[in-house]
């Protein structure tokens, strides 16, 4: 009971009861990653925008609604930058992607970059190069 109240009255815990209704009548299941997330399409034979063809694609999130757990070779699938999803082919990430974190923001692991008034430690000082705008000039 509490996971139908869930996906009544909530958008970002996986998925809708609408959601759930389209994806059981019109999606095809095409793959899942490795953070538990489910891919989605449909494939219709009127275009639903010229640019991006007539295949609907989306995701079904594993838990909260975050895009940046989507990794990159899904997400190049997603946003039809490929037609082949990664649970059809070899994808090999590459060296220089780095693993998920989550969005810290909010939190106390919050990236806060020196002189921010948030951060510890010392502000630098002022290094003279900053001339304020003066109206009229």
């Amino acid at each position: 009971m509490k996971e139908f109240f869930t996906q009544f009255f909530t958008w970002w815990n996986g998925q809708t009861l609408g959601t759930r209704f389209y994806t059981w009548r019109k999606g095809v299941f095409v793959g899942s990653d490795e953070f538990g997330n489910k891919y989605y399409r449909y494939t219709q034979a009127q275009a639903i925008d010229s640019n991006v063809g007539a295949e609907r694609r989306w995701v079904v999130y594993n838990g909260e609604a975050d895009a940046s757990k989507v990794p990159p070779g899904w997400r190049a699938w997603m946003c039809h930058n490929g037609d082949v999803p990664p649970s059809e082919e070899a994808y090999q990430p590459h060296p220089w992607e780095k693993p998920f974190v989550p969005n810290m923001t909010g939190t106390t692991q919050a990236y806060r970059p020196q002189g921010s008034h948030l951060s510890t430690g010392q502000r630098p000082a002022a290094t003279g190069d900053y001339v304020p705008w003066t109206p009229g000039e």
